[in-house]
């Protein structure tokens, strides 16, 4: 497995950021302010009718509420929902869109010098941020999320976007000259980018269970360490970095799908440790 620094870009993505980079700085400042306000205001707007949605859905129950109530408690006319939220579903997830793309622009701005397991582990740590910013909402709506199977399907459609966008960056720091069959990188990316979605999620849920209390932060840290201790040898020492051996417990397959079992209220370490025995196995 190989080790590179970074890709390249296409020529013209280099022309474009030649072009911007010759433009005048304050030509783009107004349009630049204008989109951040317009940001801001359509995330306020979203937060207002996803907090409405919830308090109807406590008091009155999911089934029972309407798009349309929803909209007459946040204020608005039922087509301003509508340019929101495609769904009353949908307004349960307001920040999903734009926490990904706060996980895409970590992954965009990683320091040189940092090994791309880390960075993946940074890029998640907004979605921790995006719950934990309003711990009262967050544990409502777990509670929720438990009760209604579709909001259940909504939000493991939105952890696989995340294991997806990880996916890609971690296989972006590969040698794709060395990707052929028999080669476990996209195995290896693919299992380490759902580990470190596992772990987050394994650590969100304990922490909502407790009603939003506990140092969340400290224990995500340790939930990434076993995950680094894990899956870290396997990818790379970082962009500066050279070739590294495969570690002793690598395995070596062809084309394929991994399963590894483990139950839902299983230690964390337990987790790894079963995802670890089932690459080796294989």
């Amino acid at each position: 497995m190989q080790y590179v620094q970074g890709m390249p870009q296409p020529a013209d993505a280099r022309r474009r950021t030649a072009r911007t980079s010759s433009a005048p700085a304050t030509s783009d400042a107004p349009e630049s302010a204008a989109g951040s306000r317009a940001a801001a205001q359509r995330l306020k707007m979203r937060r207002e009718l996803a907090a409405a949605a919830m308090e109807l859905f406590a008091t009155k129950g999911y089934e029972a509420t309407t798009v349309d109530e929803i909209a007459a408690a946040a204020g608005v006319a039922r087509r301003t929902f509508f340019r929101h939220f495609r769904s009353k579903e949908e307004a349960i997830f307001p920040d999903h869109d734009d926490t990904l793309v706060r996980a895409e622009a970590v992954l965009n701005a990683a320091p040189a010098h940092e090994h791309p397991l880390d960075t993946v582990c940074r890029g998640i740590k907004e979605v921790m941020k995006m719950y934990a910013a309003s711990p009262a909402v967050s544990v409502e709506r777990y509670r929720l999320t438990r009760e209604v199977p579709t909001l259940r399907e909504r939000e493991i459609a939105s952890v696989a976007r995340y294991e997806r966008l990880f996916t890609r960056y971690l296989l972006g720091h590969f040698d794709e000259r060395d990707h052929h069959d028999g080669n476990d990188d996209p195995l290896l990316a693919e299992v380490a980018a759902s580990a470190v979605v596992t772990a987050h999620n394994h650590v969100l849920r304990r922490w909502l269970r407790a009603g939003g209390q506990g140092d969340v932060e400290a224990q995500l840290d340790h939930a990434f360490a076993i995950v680094r201790e894990t899956f870290g040898s396997n990818i790379g020492a970082g962009r500066a970095g050279a070739e590294q051996a495969p570690a002793a417990g690598q395995s070596r397959t062809g084309d394929g799908v991994l399963v590894a079992v483990a139950r839902t209220d299983a230690p964390l370490p337990e987790v790894m440790r079963t995802i670890e025995e089932a690459l080796r196995r294989r």
